[in-house]
């Protein structure tokens, strides 16, 4: 029977082999009264525990979530616990955003002699969990479909980019071309409306390039795949990021790399412009002004401001211009100083953990797993290891749940966790429109808000803060319950 009253819930419990299971263990030999509600997963170290333990287990049913290992700087591995406190504390601080209290998680240290002060810990979290009640399954929330209101008012101007010097990049593309075995950049798509990759090796090719709101695409997804052999590449502030990012992470080579860049004003949300057009046979004209684009499709207009129809990521972009480029052309666009909260993060933001969870039970009802969301992720380059197709280990069945298609949906979030740039294409590539850049955002939030406003993809030397640890912590605390 449960030490404490009423029905024992469901706690899982990973302890680490050296320490904190030989805390448990020596409760034991005390004879020590403890709840029974702990299920204890014994694992060689607390840098072992992957966060994706932690949400494997409360997706899959779990009330609470408990991990304890060896304390800082006594750890049997020497640092598997500093790299373990920064993993779990952004996890910690990750659970909120999907509707999940972060109360029903939590890390802590306990020494192997330290049997009493283990007693204590389980005791605690157990009563702790217990106050909570069970906790709240994706699959019983009630469905809540909402859009975010976009804010408009952006930290740079907005506009066509109709004065960009495109001919001046086309004749910088063209003379360093012989020297390259392509440069990837946009041409106009299967109507004046849309943009498709284009990929020069011929002067010809390169007359094609466009520039403007209609390069939505970021290019460098396609440069692991060309790395060892010299590419260029056109970019927007966004995607040099990515590239900075790739760099960061040695997928590609910096030497093999030419980019070429110059100043964006923002792109269209295409989901939107699509909308807006509604069904149509033929897309007959495509106009530009300094602030608008007016597409004409079957005969009649549409006007699309660029500040009422920019993408989200957009109206909060820190970086119109190139982070790292080694030909650009252009005047810089100035940036406004200040925070800015994305439309879809800031509508969450204000949600209770009840509507969260009510939000993502909706919109996962709605996706239909394509991934094409990990498929246009430039950070994304396991797709032929990714662990959703993976069956050892299993952690993903092809069970069309909720459950499922929102796990899915963290372990890509998780995995960019000091990596995601922001660039949106998962949004963007979703067919069915679902905010899912929103759990990015937040993680990257966080990672932020941890480590000394941490960006990533803004200097190629730097090192993701999960990658690394620090002895002392200036944002993350001791863990006692």
């Amino acid at each position: 029977m449960p030490v404490l009253k009423d029905k024992e819930l469901r706690i899982v419990g990973f302890l680490c082999n050296w320490c904190s299971y030989g805390g448990a263990d020596t409760a034991g030999v005390a004879r020590a009264t403890q709840p029974t509600d702990l299920r204890i997963i014994r694992v060689p170290c607390t840098g072992r525990v992957d966060p994706l333990f932690v949400l494997k287990a409360l997706f899959g049913g779990a009330d609470g979530v408990l991990v304890s290992g060896c304390h800082p700087r006594d750890c049997h591995y020497s640092v598997g616990n500093y790299y373990a406190r920064r993993r779990l504390e952004v996890i910690k601080r990750f659970l909120p955003i999907l509707g999940i209290d972060d109360r029903r998680f939590e890390y802590t240290w306990v020494s192997a002699s330290e049997g009493q002060r283990w007693q204590e810990v389980v005791t605690d979290f157990t009563a702790r969990i217990h106050k909570l009640g069970q906790a709240p399954r994706l699959a019983d929330a009630s469905p809540m479909l909402k859009i975010a209101e976009l804010a408009l008012s952006s930290l740079h101007a907005l506009g066509s980019n109709l004065s960009a010097p495109l001919d001046e990049l086309k004749a910088a593309i063209k003379a360093k071309l012989p020297d390259l075995e392509c440069v990837i950049g946009w041409q106009k798509g299967y109507d004046g409306a849309h943009a498709v990759p284009l990929f020069m090796k011929t002067p010809e090719d390169v007359d094609k390039l466009i520039w403007g709101p209609l390069n939505v695409m970021n290019p460098a997804v396609y440069l692991p795949d060309f790395k060892g052999r010299k590419i260029g590449i056109v970019v927007k502030g966004c995607d040099s990021r990515s590239v900075v990012e790739l760099l960061q992470e040695k997928l590609i080579n910096r030497e093999d790399v030419t980019i070429f860049s110059l100043p964006c004003e923002g792109t269209l949300d295409m989901g939107r412009v699509n909308e807006k057009l509604g069904r149509y046979t033929k897309i007959d004209k495509v106009n530009f002004d300094e602030a608008s684009v007016y597409i004409t499709a079957d005969g009649k207009e549409h006007r699309f401001c660029i500040t009422e129809y920019a993408q989200g990521k957009c109206y909060g972009c820190v970086t119109p211009g190139a982070v790292l480029t080694d030909v650009v052309f252009g005047k810089p666009v100035p940036v406004s100083p200040g925070k800015f909260t994305p439309p879809e993060l800031a509508m969450l933001d204000s949600m209770s953990l009840e509507e969260r969870m009510g939000f993502w039970k909706a919109q996962m009802d709605r996706c239909i797993r394509c991934y094409a969301c990990r498929n246009a992720c430039p950070m994304c380059v396991c797709r032929d290891y990714c662990i959703s197709d993976s069956r050892n280990p299993h952690w993903l069945d092809q069970e069309a749940t909720p459950e499922n298609k929102l796990f899915f949906q963290t372990i890509h979030a998780v995995h960019l966790a000091g990596r995601c740039t922001g660039c949106g294409e998962c949004q963007r590539a979703c067919p069915v429109g679902i905010p899912i850049l929103a759990l990015r955002q937040h993680i990257a939030r966080t990672v932020s808000e941890l480590f000394d406003e941490y960006k990533s993809g803004m200097n190629q030397n730097a090192v993701p803060p999960l990658l690394t640890y620090a002895t002392e912590e200036k944002n993350i605390h001791e863990r006692d319950l």
